[in-house]
């Protein structure tokens, strides 16, 4: 099979476009073809090495897994002998970003929980958008941020991969929506249904004056005071950009009984993305796509990323 592998950490021209052996599924494995992948921020880690705390899990010296690529979608094409969900011909999405990845190659093989039926009637270039980035933020704005129905939510960094699906998620939940973003990028979000949209580039969300219930951030741009100063006394502070202070700020305010402050790591799951299944099939969540690129051209697609100018998600199509 063809692959995009690398055997080194660096930019994106150590990436290098090979012939490959296809993987065989293991007992507990489903094999899947892959038909659209997308590109995250943690691609770029990986690629890069960078920052070092990555390299423990990734390879000290040198990758691992040379095949990068979590989110997938494509078609069952074999199963392990201990498989019970999925049989040869069905089509499914999934986050591997804790089974090794390998995305970004025509076959990838992973156990049955890291799958989920892909939503019905949603393409597979937007389903291969949604499991690392839409997880992200339903944990965020859900577990972590706990959020209920009328309140006042926050979502800064709107019109990137997690933020488009944070501000879709946060609707759904009967939240109000502030999103914050730039100019040129305004009639995107507010079209997500965002109920008001911030210019960053014409007003400071930290020193307007108005308070949130529940404030996400996916670009961690401010400092903790500023955040706090947007956050109502009792309110929920959620960062997936991770801001080291709240290491130990964060559970000295929840110690007070004042305002909740933490950082967050999404934990890949098939539930939440069967709760996402429902979410997409009801037209409720709408993937954004800002680019497509062909498998050959991933160097191209993480450069893009890699510069923070998308609109919602990058994706591979096969």
């Amino acid at each position: 099979m063809k692959a995009m592998i690398y055997t080194e950490y660096g930019s994106p021209d150590v990436l290098q476009f090979k012939e490959v052996p296809a993987p065989t599924p293991k007992d507990n494995e489903v094999l899947v073809q892959v038909h659209a992948a997308s590109v995250n921020q943690g691609d770029w880690y990986l690629l890069r090495g960078e920052p070092f705390l990555v390299r423990p899990e990734s390879g000290l010296l040198k990758p691992k897994h040379p095949i990068l690529g979590a989110d997938v979608a494509g078609r069952v094409t074999a199963v392990g002998r201990d498989v019970k969900r999925f049989q040869p011909g069905d089509e499914v999405f999934g986050d591997l970003s804790a089974n090794g990845r390998g995305g970004f190659a025509e076959y990838v093989a992973a156990p049955e929980t890291a799958w989920a039926p892909k939503p019905a009637g949603v393409p597979f270039e937007k389903a291969a958008a949604v499991p690392t980035a839409a997880v992200t933020a339903l944990q965020a704005l859900r577990d972590k941020g706990q959020i209920q129905p009328g309140q006042t939510v926050l979502i800064n960094g709107a019109s990137g991969g997690v933020g488009t699906f944070a501000v879709q998620i946060a609707r759904a939940f009967g939240a109000e929506v502030t999103a914050v973003c730039s100019t040129s990028k305004v009639d995107m979000v507010r079209a997500l249904g965002a109920d008001r949209v911030i210019d960053y580039t014409q007003e400071d969300f930290a020193q307007n004056g108005q308070r949130y219930d529940l404030i996400f951030d996916t670009v961690g741009n401010r400092s903790v005071a500023e955040y706090r100063q947007a956050l109502h006394p009792k309110g929920a502070f959620v960062t997936c950009a991770f801001l080291p202070a709240l290491i130990f700020l964060g559970p000295w305010l929840a110690m007070t009984g004042g305002q909740r402050m933490a950082n967050m790591l999404a934990r890949p799951n098939n539930q939440d993305l069967a709760f996402l299944n429902e979410l997409l099939e009801a037209g409720k969540v709408v993937p954004v796509i800002d680019r497509c690129y062909p498998l050959s051209e991933v160097a191209e697609a993480l450069r893009y990323l890699g510069k923070g100018q998308a609109r919602g998600k990058v994706v591979i199509t096969l």
